[in-house]
């Protein structure tokens, strides 16, 4: 019984130590090379000119950017009907999308008070070259894009004029447009984050505050 004993634990020591060798043995292995990257993965084409002024089409706050064309409300009274009303009403106030016309009284901007008030072009937008931004980019939702610059003239010359701020008559294009003064033009301020740090002056002390 002991020598059976002594054997099976000869044989068990045995085990123990053929394992303990492993680690050893395969830490003399060479790892396999990695991989080197490629330079490029040859997708796509560089940009050209025609590609860039595709998608460039961003319209400035000062009109920067703004297409040659012109229209007055009555031209975009029809594109409006047949584009716009089933989302955003007949005369841009029933929905039952977002209301597009509207003034506050005594264009005030209450909105921090009362959220429940609508955010029409007439109450809240600063910049009359925005909403011919956004039209030309973004509407109809079911085709944006779609729409020439002239009848997109057309549309925010109507839309204007639903919110009392152009004639009936005026006609927009580049020169008038930015012209328009919108009634929440001076509620909205510059941000200057992501911009250049301005310079420190010569001979100033930088530091905290009180210096």
């Amino acid at each position: 019984m002991i020598a059976t004993r002594a054997l099976m634990l000869v044989a068990t020591l045995g085990l123990i130590g053929a394992a303990a060798s492993v680690p050893a043995q395969t830490a003399t292995s060479k790892a396999p090379a990695a991989a080197k990257a490629p330079s490029t993965f040859g997708i796509g084409r560089p940009a050209t000119a025609e590609d860039i002024a595709r998608v460039n089409i961003d319209i400035h706050p000062d009109g920067t950017g703004l297409p040659a064309g012109s229209a007055t409300s009555a031209d975009g009274a029809p594109i409006y009907a047949a584009k716009c009303a089933s989302c955003h009403g007949k005369t841009g106030k029933e929905g039952p999308n977002d209301r597009l016309v509207g003034r506050v009284p005594g264009d005030g901007f209450p909105f921090a008070r009362d959220p429940r008030i609508p955010h029409t072009i007439g109450s809240y937008w600063p910049y009359a070259t925005t909403v011919f931004d956004y039209i030309r980019r973004a509407m109809p939702p079911t085709e944006p894009g779609s729409l020439r610059d002239t009848d997109v003239y057309a549309l925010t010359a109507y839309l204007l004029f639903l919110n009392d701020l152009i004639p009936a008559d005026a006609a927009i294009d580049a020169t008038s447009l930015p012209k328009v003064k919108m009634p929440s033009r001076d509620r909205f301020v510059p941000d200057p984050r992501g911009g250049p740090t301005p310079a420190t002056p010569k001979g100033s002390r930088g530091g905290g505050a009180g210096r």
